[in-house]
């Protein structure tokens, strides 16, 4: 089944979040490119900073990371990250829409439309351009199309201009006189790659630097072990079963050792009941 605005909606409105959590994930799902290109976006994701998701909620950078990480933990698994750079923005993805199943336990109605079909798909790139010496982009119809789409794409910081001038130079060099739209797409993609660029010595290390910490993978591994959807429940069994200071003291803890955010802490300290018999999922 190929997910819709209208089936991601639903599940959201079905999973249980906190407010703030379900108007997140609207936001969020407003933005996604469901057309490969849309933006210059993988289908399936959106592109914010978080200083811009912050501000388009009207709450603070702390309390958006607070509203994350319930996301994550829930069962829409909202993922998020950084192929660009360290200024560029984070991508979203809701990935447990990735895998398509026929037994959802929601179905997508013959009501719903993906944005993919719709004909004022504007940023996706299509038709053809000519290669051409001193070409100003601005009095062009490709300005706003790469304007739009390199903000997600390894030159989100370069000049309109520029990404132009090199993408004819790159083509005259080549003996390219006309060239489908979607290489310009392309060669945005691969600015990094793009010949007559050296290879950056730091690529080892951003590599290196994504690896998961092994921190963060057991945290994750001990929310994971306890649906978030459950837990009310959850916080009601462990303290009928060790009350209420020894709940409290078991967070506090987990905020000392990862320090993450109560909520994040919370869910752990649920995991960990349920990975020890304590309490059930």
């Amino acid at each position: 089944m190929e997910p819709t605005t209208g089936l991601i909606l639903r599940r959201i409105t079905q999973t249980d979040l906190s407010v703030s959590a379900h108007k997140l994930a609207t936001v969020i799902l407003d933005a996604i490119a469901w057309k490969e290109g849309y933006n210059g976006l993988p289908r399936g994701t959106a592109a914010f900073t978080l200083a811009d998701l912050a501000s388009k909620m009207g709450i603070s950078r702390q309390y958006l990371t607070e509203l994350l990480a319930e996301l994550e933990a829930s069962e829409l698994e909202l993922r998020r990250e950084k192929p660009n750079g360290k200024f560029a923005p984070w991508l979203f993805r809701f990935t447990a829409f990735d895998a398509e199943s026929e037994d959802q336990d929601v179905a997508s109605g013959t009501g719903d439309t993906s944005p993919s079909i719709e004909k004022d798909n504007k940023n996706v790139f299509s038709g053809r351009i000519t290669i051409s010496a001193g070409s100003n982009v601005f009095q062009t119809c490709w300005a706003e199309l790469i304007k739009a789409a390199k903000k997600a794409l390894p030159c989100w910081n370069v000049d309109t201009q520029v990404i132009w001038d090199c993408f004819h130079a790159f083509n005259r060099a080549r003996g390219n006189e006309n060239v489908p739209a979607g290489f310009l797409l392309g060669f945005m993609r691969r600015w990094r790659t793009s010949p007559g660029t050296v290879s950056r010595p730091e690529a080892a290390s951003t590599s290196a630097e994504r690896a998961p910490d092994p921190r963060e993978r057991e945290l994750h591994n001990q929310i994971k072990a306890a649906p978030s959807s459950n837990r009310q429940f959850h916080a009601s069994d462990l303290c009928r079963l060790i009350g209420q200071a020894a709940y409290d003291a078991r967070i506090l803890d987990v905020i000392r050792q990862f320090g993450c955010q109560r909520f994040v802490a919370t869910l752990a300290v649920h995991g960990r009941a349920v990975m020890a018999g304590e309490i059930t999922r």
